[in-house]
């Protein structure tokens, strides 16, 4: 089955509690469940950068709800294309607090292709890569 990514940053709302996030995220993991999508949601406190993969129209439906969602604005899509494999097959959604900088790095990226540099020889990480960077220490702690 091919595989379908999209990632984009916004800016959220002024109002956004962190209950108010923590809902959101836990809506989106069900949601994402249902429609074979996989994901994950980092958030400096005022922007987010959100990468989700999965079955083609499993990502439609998933990416038209983000579009419609209330939580946020100033959706700007950094990249969309197909996938090879999951490069995150953890979570259907999970939201992780980043630093402003890291999230800035992130979204000025290389998201070309959804690349990830081989073995680690690539001297440039690509946005990918960096993502995978700060997902893995969530992934140790359990």
């Amino acid at each position: 089955m091919p595989l379908r990514a999209i990632a984009y940053v916004s800016q959220a709302k002024p109002d956004l509690s962190a209950a108010r996030l923590q809902t959101l995220v836990e809506d989106a993991a069900r949601f994402n469940k249902m429609a074979g999508v996989t994901g994950v949601l980092l958030h400096d406190g005022e922007r987010f950068l959100q990468y989700i993969e999965g079955p083609p129209d499993g990502i439609d439906s998933v990416y038209e709800r983000i579009l419609q969602a209330g939580s946020h604005v100033d959706i700007v899509e950094l990249a969309r294309g197909r996938l090879g494999q999951r490069q995150f097959p953890y979570w259907a959604m999970r939201g992780l607090p980043v630093d402003a900088a890291m999230l800035r790095q992130l979204s000025a990226g290389d998201w070309s292709g959804f690349a990830r540099s081989v073995n680690g020889d690539s001297i440039v990480l690509t946005a990918v890569d960096l993502l995978a960077e700060v997902v893995r220490p969530v992934l140790s702690a359990g």
